[in-house]
């Protein structure tokens, strides 16, 4: 039994599947159909079945290898389906592209939405050379009703394929541009993830599919720190929602952002140590990911709860990121009323607005204020290599971290180190 924290749906959905009996259903039946007027009972439907990655699935669904999925505007059924697909290794490389002169209403450092990457990817070409088709022409977009189609989906566990009928479902296109050869269906993120719902590229393919004669080009775009990460899908066989495989994927920038190993030793050598904060060590590997909150932040403040619904993270990972990016001075927790609410800070802000060059340079200085990862880089320099962990661990034993007292929680946090060095390298080589 997992000993994840739990959130709001993960009460809520406990308690349906107590009252409906979901489980012996499901081992009866192998799907159970519940109503949007059923789930509503416990918790707003909107909530409580839009899960975007596999990690956003309440701990019920964990636990069973369960999913759910839309079959009309009212109903969803919930059987072991296999609905994520995770997304293949990047490709490292970073293809240059620029915003015409003459656009003043798009700013290439604040992209805020996902509408505004969308425009910015056409704008700047980026689009065109992705897609391969010079005279795109924006579309179809926003709600519309999916029609009817049937299409098999793979088991989770039996691995067999189980057959599913949707009828006027609601789809969403965050945008379509048609060419001469074909139409692209976008949809966009602003989270970095492990994996995303396959059934944001398949229901609106099947749909447009029927339609229009031209090829359906799926594309995922992810804009987080400045770059534009595209990914083309294609359903090899179109009525299978298992078939999704890859066909190209690349990254593209909007600026100059070069960054030699030459300044990130002038940084350490001029960043001053600071005393360690009162904050929890950090155990979030992925400084990436540390940005996106960041990014998620930018705008609006956010509690706990929205923080989860909203990125790719359970709870826990909710804590370790958040708590990352306050250990680094970038965010602020405060309460509102029983909600533990999270903003950026003034430093945070000040950031964010930056280039992304030098917004990239002060997350290095961040990171480098502090003792544990100032003499690992220093070492990592020296030596070009990242040290061991026992040698990281002998490091932070020297640093005086608040609560780290365990030799597994030093271990642990080793991690963390290791990863951000590597971030930083790899800035260093884009």
């Amino acid at each position: 039994m997992s000993s994840k924290p739990k959130g709001k749906n993960d009460h809520a959905w406990e308690k349906l599947f107590s009252k409906y009996d979901i489980l012996n259903q499901i081992d009866m039946h192998e799907k159970f159909i519940i109503s949007a007027n059923q789930i509503k009972e416990f918790r707003e439907p909107r909530l409580m079945a839009k899960f975007d990655h596999n990690i956003n699935l309440p701990q019920i669904f964990s636990e069973n290898r369960l999913a759910i999925l839309p079959i009309s505007r009212g109903d969803y059924v919930i059987s072991n389906f296999e609905v994520y697909k995770k997304f293949e290794s990047i490709s490292t490389k970073v293809i240059q592209a620029s915003l015409p002169e003459h656009i003043q209403s798009l700013d290439k450092n604040n992209i805020q939405s996902e509408a505004i990457s969308i425009n910015c990817a056409l704008a700047s070409g980026i689009l065109n050379d992705f897609l391969g088709e010079e005279n795109l022409v924006a579309t179809v977009s926003g709600r519309m009703g999916s029609d009817r189609f049937d299409f098999d989906i793979k088991n989770s566990k039996s691995g067999r394929l189980a057959s599913i009928e949707v009828i006027n479902s609601q789809i969403e296109i965050d945008a379509a541009y048609e060419g001469v050869e074909s139409l692209a269906l976008l949809e966009a993120k602003r989270d970095i993830s492990e994996d995303f719902l396959v059934r944001q590229l398949y229901y609106p393919y099947r749909v447009w599919a029927e339609r229009v004669s031209k090829k359906i080009r799926p594309v995922f775009l992810v804009y987080s720190n400045g770059i534009f990460s595209l990914y083309e899908y294609e359903f090899k066989n179109p009525k299978i929602y298992n078939s999704l495989e890859l066909v190209q994927q690349k990254n593209y920038i909007l600026e100059d952002i070069e960054i030699s190993i030459s300044d990130l030793e002038n940084l350490l050598m001029n960043t001053q140590i600071i005393r360690e904060p009162e904050i929890p060590f950090p155990q979030a590997d992925n400084f990436k990911r540390v940005i996106n909150v960041c990014e998620l932040l930018s705008s609006t403040t956010m509690d706990r709860d929205e923080v989860t619904e909203e990125y790719a993270f359970d709870i826990r990972q909710t804590n370790y990121y958040t708590d990352a990016c306050r250990y680094l001075g970038l965010v602020e927790k405060g309460r509102d009323g029983l909600k533990v609410m999270y903003q950026l800070t003034s430093k945070g802000k000040l950031i964010m607005n930056m280039s992304r060059r030098q917004r990239q340079l002060e997350f290095c200085k961040s990171i480098l204020e502090h003792k544990a990862f100032s003499e690992t880089f220093l070492i990592t320099l020296r030596e070009g290599r990242i040290p061991n962990k026992q040698r990281i661990v002998d490091i932070m034993k020297q640093c005086q971290l608040y609560r780290v007292e365990s030799e597994e929680t030093y271990k642990r946090r080793a991690s963390t180190i290791t990863g951000w060095i590597n971030w930083m390298l790899e800035i260093a080589n884009e």
